[in-house]
This record gives structure tokens, sequence and C-alpha cells, in this order.
């Protein structure tokens, strides 16, 4: 296809697509004349994997270029490839630097532990959690923690079932591409189900009678 239907199905504009094809993060067309090139059907999905990233996963360009440089790699195994993709679509918290900070980062490293995650406390995942217990403990709710492995009980459930979802599809960009979205995404939607679900539980423990 030309750059012009590329553009049309894509949905993304033709200088944006050379733009992408400069950066690295597309690979060129191939020449047809001295003026021309054509396009396949690879180049599309890779548009909408570079759309993916940047529009729902909020990265950088340099951010896409990383982890389109993981899906190059055939010799980065696919686990880490993913990781690769999911850490990079983690909320990164800046602030003050407490003790609360340190103390929550012990609780999540002693969680890691406890649950044989096989995961590090550095990651960006557990370093946004820490930050998260970090911010309940300064507002006075710090006891919050007790609820921890109640919710890593349901984090879990929550993961088999992206994992599995993530699995149905074959190619390294169609797999990235779900994980990006699917974690992104499914954030909001689980955000939404918790608070629907938090309606039924408070009728259920407070609307007794009313």
């Amino acid at each position: 296809m030309r750059i012009g239907e590329l553009s049309r199905r894509a949905g993304v504009s033709v200088p944006t697509i050379k733009y992408y094809v400069r950066e690295g993060l597309l690979p060129a067309g191939r020449l047809t004349s001295p003026n021309q090139a054509s396009y396949e059907e690879t180049h599309l999905q890779r548009l909408r994997l570079i759309r993916a990233l940047l529009d729902v996963g909020g990265l950088s360009v340099a951010g896409v270029k990383e982890v389109i440089e993981a899906i190059e790699d055939p010799e980065r195994p696919l686990h880490k490839m993913l990781g690769a993709a999911a850490d990079r679509v983690v909320p990164r918290y800046e602030g003050e630097r407490g003790e609360d900070l340190h103390v929550a980062r012990a609780a999540v490293a002693d969680l890691i532990a406890r649950r044989g995650w096989r995961t590090y406390p550095e990651a960006p995942a557990a370093e946004a959690l820490a930050v998260a217990l970090a911010a309940l403990e300064s507002v006075g709710h710090g006891d919050f923690a007790e609820v921890l492995d109640a919710y890593a009980d349901a984090a879990e459930q929550v993961a088999r079932v992206d994992v599995d979802y993530v699995a149905r599809n074959v190619l390294r960009e169609e797999l990235v591409e779900s994980v990006v979205v699917g974690t992104v995404l499914g954030d909001a939607m689980f955000a939404a189900l918790r608070r629907l679900a938090h309606v039924e539980a408070s009728d259920r423990v407070f609307g007794a009678g009313t």
C-alpha cells in the first residue's frame, strides 16, 4: 500500500508516519521508485502499536523506542519483553522521600517475599505501591495496610485473567499491545468495577433498614 492509504487506515498523518520512520519506531517502506515506497500490513500493525503506547500507555517517544527494541530483540525472552512493556506504563511518582516511604518499601518487600512473587522490591510497580502506602500513612490511614494481603489475593486472580487473555495472541507486537492496553484500560475497568462493588458493600454494611 502507498503511504496515503497507510495514513488513512492507521489514522495517523503522513508527516507523523515519516517522523516515526526517522526516529526508528517504524521500518521504512520498500522503495518502488525514487519518490515512492510500498508499505505492508506489518507497518499498519506497528503504527497501531505505537499509537497504543503513546496514547493509551502514555509513553514518550523514547520510551516507545525502548519497547520496540525489546520486541525486535529475538534473544530477549517473551517474559522479559512483556515485563519491559508493562514497567513502562506504571506511573512514576516524584516527591519527598520521608521515613514513611522507607517503612512502606519494607512492607512491600515483605509482601513480595511472603507471597513468593517472582519480582523485586525495586520494580516500578513495587515502588508505586510503596508510595501509595506511604501516602495512606501520611493522611492517618496507615492501618489500611492490614488489608494488603486481601488486595493481593484479588490482584493475583485478576492477573491470571489478564495473562490468559494476553496468551491468546501469538505475534510479539500483538502481545505487547495487549499488555499495554490491558494494563492501562484494565486498571480503569477494574477501578470502575471496584466502585460499583463499593455501592453494594456499603448498602449491605451501612444501609440495612434504610
